[in-house]
């Protein structure tokens, strides 16, 4: 006779269910979602100390992290697979490449543009599926990347210049998510990120040490301007983790499905403060561009639910 299982108290219970997936991943991609600002804070620092600050600093935090939790025999477990550890040097190449080119955007004042590559990521995702993992598309998600192609072309032709930042900032996020892919759950959260960061440390040590000698890329600021300044600059070690830890811990709580709705998240608070709170300019060939992203998104976002109830009709359906 098996004694019946103890339902857990409700505390417990509400920390490990759907209702907690969704605010972790409402707190995930609300952090990013704002993120332009927090980056304008760090001003006058330039994108490049920027960069080269939120990825030491995001190792410092990591360790920290790993000692708090006792992760230290895991990571070093991790070290102890060549392949992994190759595989998250190479994310931490295209994660580089995001951060740089986003904080980059944001200071130059293309917010609205760096919103629009999050906007077209779910797309490119679902397009390097195909290229990539040799994947078929069913026809409304062929529908969504044509649309976004069309795009993209009415948003150059309506601006006189071809949106570079949304499709690196794409792009390089889409080669990260299939890169990571590749590693599955064999990495978590902390010790993923403590690898990639562990990779572009040394560049960014270099990278600060020839600024702060030469001034290239404005030089080093860090540390004279305000002790407000010094602190929001060692906290992007932090704001780089946190939303990662909170998106780890939804994507173990929720559906996919649910999960990718939630990314909407993200560049819609973007594109608010591109324009309501910098006023950054919406000409009409960018409103046609986003209206068309978003009716592709919406395509999108239709065919993966109709597919997701389907898999689940098809996982209860009875075995004749």
């Amino acid at each position: 006779m098996t004694t019946p299982p103890v339902p857990a108290p409700p505390a417990v219970a509400s920390s490990r269910g759907p209702g907690a997936g969704l605010g972790y991943a409402v707190g995930a991609y609300g952090l990013w979602g704002v993120l332009p600002v927090f980056f304008l804070l760090m001003s006058p620092s330039g994108p490049y100390e920027i960069v080269a600050w939120r990825i030491v600093f995001s190792l410092a935090f990591c360790v920290i992290l790993l000692l708090a939790t006792r992760g230290l025999a895991a990571f070093r477990a991790l070290l102890r697979q060549p392949r992994i550890v190759l595989t998250m040097g190479l994310a931490g190449a295209f994660i580089i490449v995001n951060w740089t080119t986003f904080i980059v955007a944001t200071l130059a004042g293309h917010v609205v543009e760096a919103a629009l590559g999050y906007f077209i990521n779910p797309i490119v995702t679902v397009l390097l599926g195909v290229v990539v993992l040799r994947e078929r598309l069913r026809v409304m998600q062929w529908v969504a990347v044509g649309l976004s192609l069309v795009a993209v072309l009415v948003i150059g032709v309506g601006t006189g210049a071809f949106p570079w930042v949304s499709l690196v900032l794409a792009f390089s996020f889409g080669f990260y998510g299939l890169v990571k892919k590749q590693v599955g759950g064999r990495v978590d959260a902390i010790g993923g990120l403590t690898l990639e960061t562990l990779w572009l440390t040394p560049v960014a040590v270099v990278a600060l040490v020839v600024m702060g000698m030469t001034g290239l890329g404005g030089g080093l600021v860090f540390g004279t301007v305000s002790v407000l300044h010094t602190l929001t600059v060692i906290s992007s070690g932090i704001v780089t983790a946190v939303p990662l830890l909170l998106f780890a811990a939804a994507a173990r709580r929720l559906p996919l499905t649910t999960l990718g709705l939630t990314q909407y998240l993200a560049p819609i608070l973007q594109f608010v403060v591109g324009v309501v709170l910098l006023h950054e300019e919406m000409t009409a060939g960018r409103w046609a561009g986003f209206a068309l992203v978003w009716v592709a998104l919406i395509v999108l976002t239709v065919d993966m639910v109709r597919s997701g109830r389907a898999s689940r009709r098809a996982s209860v359906a009875p075995v004749v």
